[in-house]
């Protein structure tokens, strides 16, 4: 289940990580982020990044065309 959604397919790291970072603390511990991003750069640094900080994330999978990509991102807590 997802409880919030962000899409950042306009931005470029590092603001890629700060916008999903600053959505994140403004969920409860044990929600669930969508993310909606573009490329190879935040695709791989994204989740690498945040798993880093203790977060629980999937896989980016492509979404359609126009290299985009969906991950999950879980705050964790519970």
């Amino acid at each position: 289940m997802v409880d919030a959604r962000i899409d950042i397919t306009g931005e470029q790291c590092p603001l890629t990580y700060v916008k999903v970072l600053l959505k994140l603390e403004e969920m409860a511990p044990g929600q669930t982020l969508q993310v909606r991003m573009r490329g190879n750069e935040p695709r791989q640094n994204l989740p690498a990044t945040l798993r880093e900080e203790g977060f629980q994330t999937t896989e980016p999978l492509p979404e359609g065309e126009n290299d985009i990509f969906c991950m999950e991102v879980r705050k964790p807590g519970i």
